[in-house]
């Protein structure tokens, strides 16, 4: 099922959900002073995972490995369906968690 959803509009209501993100104007979002997500695209974005996770994430759907390195996963869904959704979700709070 593909969801009305955009990448913007994720990504806004994640914001929602996790205090003190600093967004720069290069699309990196950061807490405490850790760079956890980069919007590199309309519809793709690089998350930090951590390695293990990051690992196991590069086995699912859409994704490939970050230039950003091994900790970093790239993320490009074809559509926006429940799946991808709940993988950003989860991933983008994940990253933001790790900067704690």
């Amino acid at each position: 099922m593909r969801s009305d959803h955009s990448l913007g509009d994720l990504l806004a209501e994640l914001l929602d959900e996790t205090p003190d993100v600093d967004l720069s104007a290069t699309r990196e979002y950061a807490h405490n002073g850790t760079a956890f997500a980069h919007r590199t695209g309309e519809e793709s974005i690089d998350l930090r995972l951590g390695s293990e996770i990051g690992e196991a994430a590069l086995r699912t759907p859409d994704t490939r490995p970050s230039s950003r390195g091994s900790d970093w996963v790239s993320f490009t869904p074809k559509a926006w369906d429940d799946m991808a959704v709940d993988r950003l979700k989860a991933w983008f709070r994940l990253g933001w968690r790790l900067t704690e």
